[in-house]
């Protein structure tokens, strides 16, 4: 749609200080617009309409919002103290993204002049920034003087005395240099071997140059564990960030650590090297920093930009000072034996004369009723006190034979009783006065009284046992005995009566003592011991014993066997004994008493011993080779895997057939020792295969060659195979004892378990799952983390040792890992190193450390995604994975 009104005129206007914006073009822009909206609206003007509300409701609508912004912004810079502020907001961030060159130029003289004003108006100020700067630094180079004043008056007094020494002192009179500085220069041999520069802040290698024919291992290796010492130092001891170990020393090497503002530069030093060396270490240090800062600061693992430090590195491992000899200090020597000898010989004297009172003190505390309270020397003279009992050995003469002075001896003893048990009896002794018949003597502590003894005695002996001191020795009287003539009659009837007791054949019912007489009763067979006859040695007077013994025949072996020695009349070939209660006959005799004993063995009343003959052989030649063909048939069937099926004797030769296993016994090595002529016997044998369990047992060792776990053993004549096994020879074992069930052998194989280690599993998942965790850039775990190491060190050693009772061995890979921050090449150094850390430190808590492997894998086995809420601090771990060999 198009307007054909006129443009109007509108009247030239200054644009408002407020806005700055041009009204007039903004009027008739507005006017123009106004027009197109509503084309019926005619109305000519000259000018712009005095208040048009249409036009400022469009206007508030299109322009309201710059409008107010613009009025903001002006008002804002006609504020000093608003303008200020808002400067000071954005100030940082625009001097953060300016050039360095340009802004230290544009703020290098304003801050110089507001330093210059700051002093000079209040100069402690700086003083008090500066203390803590300055003042480790004063401390450091005082203590580096005092230890090098102490280093050149020690090797001074070393040489002073010496040819090298008078040679020097010409040549400190001939160069005008002190006699300490040129003692130095040729006493102090020392070489740097190795200088490692290590980034303060991550403990990464940034640099390290070795000395000419200088060994060592891994440098990165060394940084991270050189890191890791330092961390280990500042958290144990809560030691300050900015402080670290200076010197460490190892044999003939030393360690000098020199702290910068971003790297540590360490030496490695062989031999005794100079104080002074600190200041030159010390100086390429800081012209490290001064050439490359920046680089240092921001270091991250990549060494590209810090081409120039190895040079500046390698003038240290240049310095270094030979050996030179030195001659040996004669005058010295002479002057210190002049003195040490008479020195010596009066030590040697007072320890002589101190060691032979000691063995006199050793020999009285050794001495039984003796006790050494106090022994001391002073001024040459020995004092001893203590308790001695009166019955003990006399101190004094016990000095005999130590060649200690008794004029210098003096001593003070104070009398007790001791309970030692020889001092307890020899008062026992002196106070009761034994009877020759009682004997005292000392059983294990204790005081035993034996013997014979009048009843009056042995109650005063108890009386003085119940009055011993309590924790003295125990006084038994309990063998000691009465020895009043009834006590004594009636001891001597019970040994009496006990010796009839063991006697075979007479047996005693029914024995008692009454008004001085003796009564007994019993039964005795004719052929035991009279009874009266032992009477003899007892001391029992015969006329005081009345005795009635009913005659019985006692089936006792031996009596049995002098009946039938009087009644068989046994030829001088046949021989009796008896064996187990039993009556055996051994030898040859006619078949005529063979069959009279046959007939005898047959009456022997039921309930006696057996009478065996089977063991008599007829003594005719044939009979005797026919018992010994069937010795040997007997001996044959009696062999496992021989089976006899036939066998004769038939015109003085004999014959036999049967099977026989190859395992099986040889049947001809048997005829040895059975009186069988070789020659007269006739075999024949068909080979077979015994299912006798102990020949299965042979054949199934040699085919399934069980492991050493398993046990093959016969029971109850089944085969039982035991223990643990692996699945694949279970599975042979099975199918072999199913060929056997067909042949009627049984070969069990239900006892036999599967290898398995499921009672481990539960351990092994706690040790896998266990984590030591590390902060960022450190390779010690914190001291948080040591009851973790002490519980998977326990968990290791425990897994381990049951490993091994199951047959199998047990490793331990320890694996070190990282976060993402850095080069990879820094994370898989410090990943390598948290696991070298952990395996020290289980070492050093027991666990063997051939059972620990170690590897590293720095961020290419993450726990769990980098960009995840706790990625970076899962991350920083040391795994442990269980390998079972």
């Amino acid at each position: 749609m198009t307007s054909t009104v006129d443009p109007v005129s509108l009247p030239q206007r200054t644009a408002s200080n407020d806005t700055e914006i041009d009204r007039e073009a903004l009027a008739r822009l507005l006017i123009e617009i106004a027009r197109n909206v509503d084309p019926d609206y005619r109305a000519r003007f000259d000018g712009v309409p005095t208040a048009d509300p249409r036009m400022e409701t469009l206007r508030q609508l299109l322009v309201s919002r710059e409008i107010s912004e613009l009025s903001r912004v002006t008002h804002l810079l006609d504020e000093p103290e608003q303008l200020a502020a808002a400067v000071g907001g954005v100030l940082p961030s625009a001097a953060a993204r300016a050039s360095h060159a340009q802004l230290g130029e544009a703020l290098a003289p304003a801050v110089e002049r507001a330093v210059q004003r700051s002093i000079q108006k209040s100069p402690r100020t700086l003083t008090d920034i500066l203390y803590p700067v300055f003042l480790p630094a004063i401390r450091k180079s005082i203590g580096e003087k005092i230890d090098q004043t102490f280093q050149s008056l020690n090797e001074t007094l070393r040489h002073i005395f010496t040819w090298h020494g008078l040679k020097w002192r010409f040549e400190s009179w001939r160069t005008g240099a002190s006699f300490s500085s040129v003692v130095l220069k040729h006493s102090l041999i020392y070489r740097v071997e190795h200088v490692f520069l290590i980034n303060r802040n991550s403990g990464l290698l940034i640099a390290h140059v070795t000395a000419d024919n200088a060994t060592s291992e891994d440098p990165q290796l060394i940084s991270s564990m050189l890191s890791a010492i330092q961390d280990f130092v500042k958290d144990s001891f809560n030691e300050k960030e900015q402080s670290g170990l200076d010197t460490i020393r190892f044999g003939d090497l030393r360690l000098w650590s020199e702290v910068g503002p971003f790297a540590t530069l360490v030496s490695v030093i062989r031999g005794n090297p100079p104080e002074e060396l600190h200041e030159i270490v010390r100086d390429v240090l800081l012209r490290i920093h001064a050439e490359c800062s920046q680089a240092l600061e921001q270091f991250d693992g990549d060494s590209s930009q810090l081409a120039g430090v190895e040079a500046q590195l390698q003038t240290c491992v240049e310095l270094k000072q030979e050996e030179s000899n030195q001659g040996f200090p004669w005058l010295v020597v002479a002057a210190a034996l002049l003195v040490l000898i008479p020195a010596g010989g009066w030590f040697f004297l007072s320890w002589q004369s101190g060691q032979r009172w000691h063995a006199y003190v050793s020999r009285l505390e050794t001495q039984p009723g003796i006790i050494v309270a106090e022994q001391k020397i002073r001024g040459g003279q020995f004092y001893i006190a203590g308790l001695r009992d009166p019955l003990a050995a006399d101190p004094q003469s016990l000095l005999s034979g130590t060649q200690v002075d008794p004029a210098r001896v003096h001593s003070q003893w104070q009398f007790y009783q001791s309970l030692e048990p020889e001092f307890v009896l020899k008062r026992l002794t002196a106070s009761l006065a034994p009877p020759d018949t009682v004997r005292f003597s000392i059983v294990d502590d204790r005081i035993v009284a034996e013997g014979e003894a009048p009843d009056t005695w042995i109650d005063r002996a108890r009386a003085a046992a119940r009055q011993l001191s309590a924790g003295g020795p125990e006084f038994d009287i309990s063998k000691v005995r009465d020895v009043s003539p009834e006590a004594r009659a009636a001891e001597r009837w019970q040994a009496y009566v006990s010796r009839l007791g063991t006697q075979p054949g007479i047996i005693v019912a029914e024995q008692k003592i009454r008004d001085g007489q003796f009564y007994i009763a019993g039964l005795r067979d004719p052929l035991a011991a009279d009874p009266r006859a032992l009477l003899s040695g007892t001391q029992v007077d015969p006329a005081r014993v009345h005795s009635q013994w009913q005659f019985y025949q006692s089936l006792e072996p031996e009596f049995v066997l002098k009946r039938l020695t009087a009644s068989l009349y046994p030829p001088d070939t046949v021989r009796f004994s008896i064996v187990n209660s039993r009556i055996i006959a051994e030898g040859e005799a006619p078949d005529t008493w063979i069959d009279r004993a046959r007939a005898a063995a047959r009456q022997l009343s039921a309930g006696g011993p057996e009478f065996d003959i089977s063991k008599v052989r007829d003594e005719s030649p044939e009979a005797r080779a026919a018992e010994h063909w069937q010795y040997y048939v007997s001996r044959l069937e009696a062999q496992s895997g021989i089976i006899v099926a036939q066998q004769a004797a038939r015109g003085g030769h004999f014959y036999i057939s049967g099977l026989r296993d190859p395992l099986a016994a040889d049947p001809q090595a048997l005829l040895s020792g059975t009186g069988v002529d070789p020659a007269r016997v006739h075999s024949q044998w068909q080979f077979y295969q015994s299912l006798d369990p102990k020949f299965v047992v042979k054949r199934l060792t040699a085919s399934l060659t069980p492991p050493k776990s398993v046990r093959l053993s016969i029971i109850q004549g089944r085969i039982v195979a035991e223990g643990e096994a692996p699945a694949a020879w279970i599975n042979r074992a099975q199918a072999a004892a199913e060929q056997l069930s067909a042949d009627g052998v049984v070969l069990d194989v239900s006892q036999l378990r599967e290898l398995d280690l499921a009672e481990l599993n539960h351990l092994r998942q706690a040790i896998q799952t266990t984590d030591i965790f590390f902060s960022s850039g450190k390779v010690v775990p914190g001291p948080e983390q040591t009851p973790v190491l002490d519980r998977l060190a326990d968990q290791i050693k425990e897994f381990a040792q049951d490993a091994r009772k199951s047959g199998v061995t047990a490793r331990f890979m320890l694996t070190g890992h990282s976060d993402a921050t850095g080069r990879e090449t820094a994370n898989a150094s410090i990943s390598a190193a948290r696991a070298e850390t952990v395996r020290a430190l289980l070492k050093k808590r027991g666990v063997a450390p051939e059972l620990l492997l170690v590897r590293g894998a720095g961020t290419f086995e993450p726990a769990v995604p980098e960009n995840s809420q706790t990625g970076s601090s899962t991350n920083r771990r040391v795994s442990v994975t269980v390998n079972l060999d």
